[in-house]
This record gives structure tokens, C-alpha cells and sequence, in this order.
């Protein structure tokens, strides 16, 4: 069988270090550092979950769930990324819908999906964009979301896609990216919670903290993390993907230049 050899988690955007120079420089380096522990974990995969910016999921099309089934991609180019192709792995991503399918999950399938900066930030900070790749999209931007408990039974689906159905030579490894707090187009526009982002860092870094993180729900999550900050379901799964039952923080920035907090974990793999 397949084997899940390393996970973290990090925030999904840079943007410009003006007026936060030694923050920025402290989420780059730890981003860095990051991708370097992934590299170390030798994997031929990665699987990343992360949400769509309205670039492929729009009003016209509102799946919860999107699993890229392509043997590349090409990426969009937002957020001063460069265009690039980048390898996908066809077969990781059949055997997610697969499994998902049988599990009772409609899934979404995609083989012309544009990697928007939700994953090509993550990868090109990290220094990953050479690694074949597996999107997986979590809708937060169209009512009704997928429920947090929803989205923790999914990663429990795709670990066991992973382990029973992949090729045993193949070594994934699983990336969270999104989050942390931040209140996007809405009261409380550009705000930032500490508490609530060191407080889902602690979570991750337990035993059960992905099912803690899913006992929240998403109002709750909302309320104490913004509206975009429900991207946090991407560490609660990635955590649940790899059965987490610790982590060490790598980096933490309020960044209020950039209307988030930033940070970024390595989740043990059990």
C-alpha cells in the first residue's frame, strides 16, 4: 500500500513586505523551512487541499468538493505567481473519487483546473513546484458549505483511498493551505484574531485536534476566525489525512498589512 509520509499545514498567501519587512521575512523563511522538511520526507506526491478564489468555482458552478484528475495543470498566475505547468498524478486523484464514491460523497472531478494562488503560493514558497500534485477544492465561498464534520469524514475517506487503493510504491505527502483568521469584504474587514489562530496551531499540535477543530462547527469558526477564515478546514483535514497526533509550529504572523494571520505547522505522521 501507499505510504503517508509527511503533512503540514500553512497559510496560502505573500504579498508585499512593505511597512512589514521582518514579518514578511519571517513567514518566506519559515515557509522555506517548511517545504524543506517536506523534501526530507522524499515523497513522489503531494496531495494539497485548499479553497478556489471564484477563478474555478464561480456562481455558475458551485460544487463543494472539486478533486483535480489531470495529469498536469496549468497555474493562473495570481499574486505575481509565474505561469507554469505542473505535474498532476491521475491516478491518486481517480482513486479520491473512487473511494469518495463509495463512501457517499458526490464528487467533483477536474481535469482543466487552474491553480490559483491557494496552492501555487504554498508550493513556490516551499520550493515544491517540481512534485507531481493532487488538488483538493473545499467550496467555502457558496452557501450551503460543507459542514466541518462533513469535510473531517472526507479526509478520513481519502487517507483510506491512500492506504488501500494507491500504488505501494507511491509516498504522499499531505499539505493544508489556507487561514489563518481573516475578515474579507465584510464588517470586520481586514481584522485578525491571535487567539483564534495560536489556538488552532495549539489544537493541531494534540491528540484529537482535528476532531476538536470539527466539533466547532463552521458559525463558530466564522465568528472567532472570519468568514475566510474557515480555510482552516484544510489543516483540520490535512491532520486528519495523516492521523496527526502531534505538530510543531514552524512560523506565526499577525500580518495586518496583508489582512490575515500567517502561519504555517509540520503535523506528525502517525
Amino acid at each position: 500500500m501507499a505510504k503517508i509520509v509527511s503533512a503540514c499545514a500553512t497559510s496560502h498567501v505573500v504579498m508585499s513586505p512593505i511597512g512589514c519587512e521582518k514579518q514578511a521575512s519571517r513567514v518566506v523563511q519559515g515557509m522555506e523551512e517548511l517545504g524543506e522538511k517536506i523534501r526530507e520526507s522524499e515523497p513522489t506526491v503531494l496531495i494539497v487541499l485548499s479553497s478556489d478564489h471564484m477563478c474555478n468555482i464561480d456562481l455558475s458552478l458551485q460544487p463543494r468538493f472539486v478533486v483535480g484528475v489531470a495529469d498536469s495543470y496549468m497555474s493562473l498566475g495570481d499574486m505575481d505567481i509565474p505561469k507554469m505547468r505542473v505535474r498532476g498524478n491521475r491516478e491518486i486523484g481517480k482513486s479520491i473519487v473512487n473511494q469518495a464514491d463509495k463512501d457517499g460523497f458526490d464528487m467533483c472531478q477536474s481535469e482543466e483546473y487552474l491553480l490559483d494562488h491557494g496552492i501555487m503560493v504554498p508550493l513556490t514558497f516551499m520550493g515544491l513546484t517540481d512534485y507531481p500534485i493532487v488538488p483538493v477544492i473545499i467550496n467555502i465561498n457558496t452557501e450551503p458549505m460543507a459542514s466541518t464534520e462533513r469535510c473531517l469524514s472526507l479526509a478520513k475517506t481519502i487517507r483510506k483511498s491512500i492506504l488501500e487503493q494507491v500504488s505501494e510504491d507511491s509516498r504522499v505527502s499531505i499539505i493544508g493551505a489556507g487561514g489563518l483568521s481573516h475578515w474579507l469584504c465584510v464588517e470586520k474587514h481586514g481584522d485578525v484574531s491571535e487567539e483564534f489562530d495560536l489556538m488552532i496551531i495549539d489544537l493541531l499540535s494534540k491528540a484529537n485536534g482535528a476532531e476538536r477543530i470539527a466539533s466547532m462547527g463552521n458559525d463558530e469558526i466564522i465568528k472567532q476566525g472570519g468568514n475566510a477564515g474557515i480555510e482552516v478546514v484544510t489543516w483540520m483535514m490535512a491532520s486528519a489525512i495523516s492521523e496527526s497526533k502531534s505538530g510543531k509550529k514552524y512560523f506565526y504572523e499577525p500580518m495586518y498589512k496583508w489582512f490575515t494571520g500567517i502561519g504555517g505547522m509540520e503535523l506528525n505522521v502517525k
